[in-house]
């Protein structure tokens, strides 16, 4: 019924135009006059999309501004529509805004700088280094190395700008790398995977080495392997502990009530509405002490926020010989913790013995840690994850316990967290370039959350780390679930910079 109705709408909303003979199409999905907006829109995208399919949206620039993400079909006006009905189908069920089929034609392509392409990553990795620190932070936050190919990559500065634009900023960064004999080119945004970026080059640049490698065995030994080993796993159900615990008193009582001020502010605007809960944690790592506790211990879905507790009860398999570290499982993890994929977030549960294995590990090893998270299912089809929950003080004793290294391959652990992607505490805020970042979102139509660590650099080079945790749950589900994560995000950005602006003053950055 979905899909004739469906089919239906938009016959009828379709131009005449749309039928005209030897005319190619694509499908749009969002149009917004800020860039920012779209590329939080095409995070979510690629939660509910995967694969080949994914490869295929394309962020647009057109005129007056907009910027746009369309899905490069190039096909005739039928294919179009059934393809517009297939993801609008797919859409609504997320909660997501239908999209639909437009005519090729109206928007342009958008251009990066390039640096270089090849096979090689770990040259591709000493480039980096050299154009980061030559062309500065500015250019650095925006510079990645992306997958071009199954076997090549590119090092490019994405700076998704028109045609003619980009080609000035490319030769004027020719001329200052010239020294270096490093050549540029444009290229074409094209939704590459983004497999290095800034965080991760500041974290190695700080950090030794990790001292565990992944296991070298071939994807069927390792399936064999951690086969053998789950066959005699057990998956138990905790006892779950209901008494709460409290964090230290906030050590500055007036910054947390600016953040009260601030969320009261914006429900009176109907920025949040009334059935929205909101929690706030901060943590100077530093000091050692908590700057803002609201809402610490009340129960909240996890999302995908449970991920890295997910990894967790996987490494702590690895460090007792009971599962392997291989390929295989780096793939899927990286896929779970950088690009929130729930198929890989499964195959990492399944491996480490179910929920129930993933909670008893938790409650049984890490209690001291984990007060209040439940973890009960696997992600669902949809990603629809209500069940799985935690108390936001948790998540802050997990970021404790990571930067100091208190948990079994916590360096890996930070290394996953720190690869590129987008997030709400660092990315469209006034925080300076060359923080580093090891965070994890969680998004569902009914949360909105993010929580991780920003390790800010003071005038003397010296770190001010500190842990954050933002959560916004609305208790029924949001009508424009893709408008609604857009704003509500921007309410994390809003809290997150008032937290820098804190530690700004508190350390004289």
């Amino acid at each position: 019924m979905l899909r004739l109705t469906a089919t239906v709408l938009l016959t009828l909303c379709l131009p005449y135009s749309l039928w005209a003979q030897n005319t190619e199409y694509d499908i749009a999905y969002i149009w917004d006059s800020s860039l920012e907006n779209v590329l939080d829109y095409q995070e979510q995208l690629s939660e509910v999309f995967e694969g080949d399919e994914l490869l295929r949206f394309q962020i647009v620039g057109r005129d007056k501004g907009q910027y746009g993400i369309i899905y490069n079909l190039n096909g005739n006006a039928l294919t179009a529509l059934q393809t517009a009905i297939k993801h609008s189908a797919i859409l609504q069920r997320e909660g997501l805004a239908e999209c639909r089929a437009v005519e090729d034609r109206g928007y342009h392509e958008l251009y990066n700088v390039s640096y270089g392409f090849g096979p090689n990553l770990e040259a591709l990795k000493k480039d980096y280094n050299r154009i980061y620190s030559y062309l500065g932070e500015e250019v650095g936050k925006k510079l990645y190395i992306m997958q071009a190919n199954a076997q090549s990559y590119s090092l490019v500065y994405r700076r998704m700008g028109d045609r003619a634009s980009t080609n000035t900023v490319a030769r004027r960064h020719a001329r200052l790398l010239k020294s270096k004999r490093i050549d540029t080119s444009i290229t074409p945004e094209v939704n590459s995977p983004v497999v290095y970026g800034e965080s991760s080059h500041l974290s190695e640049a700080t950090e030794t080495p990790d001292v565990i490698q992944p296991v070298e065995l071939d994807e069927e030994q390792e399936a064999l392997a951690a086969h053998r080993v789950n066959r005699s796993i057990v998956a138990l159900t905790p006892r779950m502990v209901k008494k709460t615990y409290a964090l230290p008193t906030p050590s500055t009582p007036y910054f947390e009530k600016n953040i009260e001020e601030l969320i009261e502010k914006l429900r009176r605007k109907g920025s949040l509405a009334r059935d929205e809960r909101t929690s706030w944690v901060v943590y100077d790592l530093s000091r050692e002490e908590s700057l803002v506790t609201i809402n610490t211990n009340q129960v909240f879905q996890a999302a995908s926020m449970v991920k890295p507790f997910i990894s967790l009860a996987f490494f702590h398999q690895v460090r007792e010989g009971k599962l392997l570290y291989g390929p295989r499982s780096r793939r899927n993890m990286e896929a779970m913790i950088q690009h929130s994929n729930n198929a890989s977030t499964n195959w990492v549960i399944k491996m480490a013995g179910g929920p129930a294995r993933c909670q008893e590990i938790l409650r049984k090893h890490y209690s001291h840690i984990f007060k209040g998270t439940r973890i009960v299912e696997y992600i669902p089809p949809g990603g629809r994850t209500y069940k799985n929950s935690a108390i936001p003080s948790d998540y802050i004793r997990f970021l404790q316990a990571l930067w100091k290294s208190k948990l079994p391959y916590s360096k890996e652990m930070r290394r996953l967290m720190s690869l590129p992607g987008r997030d709400r505490l660092y990315d469209g805020t006034p925080i300076p370039r060359g923080t580093i970042v090891y965070n994890k979102t969680g998004s569902t139509a009914h949360l909105c959350g993010d929580m991780g660590i920003l390790v800010l650099r003071g005038k003397n080079g010296k770190s001010h780390p500190y842990a954050i945790v933002g959560i916004i749950e609305k208790s029924s589900r949001a009508k424009n679930y893709g408008a609604w994560m857009r704003t509500r995000g921007n309410v994390i950005r809003q809290v997150s910079t008032l937290v820098y602006e804190e530690m700004k003053n508190k350390y004289r950055l």
